[in-house]
């Protein structure tokens, strides 16, 4: 039997199926707009995998490293659990990347969603803050050495800067308090970070999906089900096949061979590299030689993102009518993958002076985005 709106409706309940099923939807929406509900799943997957590995993992500077091995060798499903969820945290960034990408190219910040972009940004960040304090869990040589320095940062603040450094270290050093709050964080923010994913899909539905064109005009809408539903559908296939290879045949290939190596603090490694989705500005950082200045020069590289709607206000909003600002975007996603690159690279000539260089076209495609309506 054919069930039309208002039962559907009625079975569902008032607000979750105007949100998921009822929810009026742009016709010419491409799968680009996908990436939101993958980003979605997963991090429920993250949060899962995390709670299950939290049950057999000791935040111990004596027991972490061997409780991996633990639970990779003894524990049922171990090997899978503990893969998906490193995986899964690159998995995140590429989907969250793409899906910040699209909204760049679109324009999907502009007004009356800007709000809308805020929060996604907010999402960013807390995400970021997850990853990292993820990644020293392992306390392997990679995730030691990567708390020091990062937490050393904190330092570059006038004043208060050592007494920040003291109060995440919980001592003079990273030490076991460092791990065990790490630890208490990591385990929580996910669960903030999926009430900031709850406001940001309440607000997106306030103010409805941007579409492709890009310019207010009376675009037809249908239903979120079933059409983008199946849309949807095909991604995580697409997401799963991807996702799978790398578990099953390539599960250490997105991590650093240094982290496979028990933290030792008297032995500090060649070359410190964060995880691949910290490069980027992790090259912005050691471009500029004075500490303060790159430290700050590495927080506005991402907070200015709160500020894109104030900095273009052009009423066309997809790149795709504006060529100049089309081939801009293209440069900008070079820039991200290049200074990806150097993020990686040794502090050394002609590295350094390269990042230099990167970094402040960066910045300069923010400026560009200024002058958008007067080109």
């Amino acid at each position: 039997m054919k069930l039309n709106k208002k039962i559907l409706n009625t079975l569902l309940g008032g607000t979750l199926g105007n949100h998921i099923w009822l929810y009026p939807t742009p016709i010419n929406l491409t799968y680009f707009w996908s990436f939101g509900s993958l980003a979605g799943l997963i991090l429920i997957s993250q949060i899962v995998t995390g709670i299950l590995l939290a049950m057999h993992y000791t935040a111990n500077i004596h027991n972490s490293f061997s409780d991996l091995e633990h639970i990779m060798r003894d524990v049922v499903g171990g090997y899978g659990l503990r893969y998906i969820h490193a995986n899964g945290a690159s998995m995140f960034f590429i989907i969250v990347y793409t899906h910040m990408a699209r909204g760049l190219y679109y324009g999907s910040y502009n007004e009356p969603r800007y709000i809308l972009w805020v929060s996604g940004v907010i999402l960013f960040l807390l995400m970021m803050a997850t990853a990292f304090m993820g990644y020293v869990l392992p306390w392997g040589q990679m995730s030691f050495w990567g708390a020091t320095v990062i937490t050393n940062l904190f330092s570059a603040i006038p004043e208060v800067g050592n007494s920040i450094v003291q109060l995440l270290w919980g001592g003079f050093s990273v030490d076991n308090p460092t791990l065990n709050r790490f630890f208490s964080l990591h385990f929580t923010l996910p669960f903030l970070i999926a009430g900031v994913a709850g406001l940001h899909l309440v607000l997106l539905h306030e103010f409805g999906s941007n579409n492709p064109l890009g310019i207010n005009t009376i675009i037809e809408k249908i239903s979120f089900f079933t059409y983008f539903w199946i849309k949807d559908f095909y991604s995580l296939l697409l997401l799963i096949l991807l996702f799978g290879m790398f578990v099953v045949n390539l599960p250490n290939t997105l991590g650093h061979p240094d982290n496979y190596i028990e933290a030792q603090p008297l032995v500090t490694p060649t070359h410190i590299v964060p995880e691949w989705y910290f490069l980027p500005f992790y090259a912005i950082l050691r471009a500029i030689p004075d500490k303060l200045s790159g430290v700050i020069s590495m927080f506005w590289s991402i907070v200015i993102l709160l500020f894109l709607p104030w900095f273009d206000s052009s009423p066309i909003r997809s790149n795709f009518f504006k060529p100049f600002m089309l081939y801009c975007f293209i440069f900008f996603v070079l820039i991200m993958l290049t200074l990806g690159w150097l993020g990686q690279e040794e502090v050394d000539y002609p590295f350094l002076q390269f990042s230099t260089i990167i970094s402040f076209l960066y910045f300069v495609y923010f400026k560009v985005l200024t002058l958008d309506n007067l080109i």
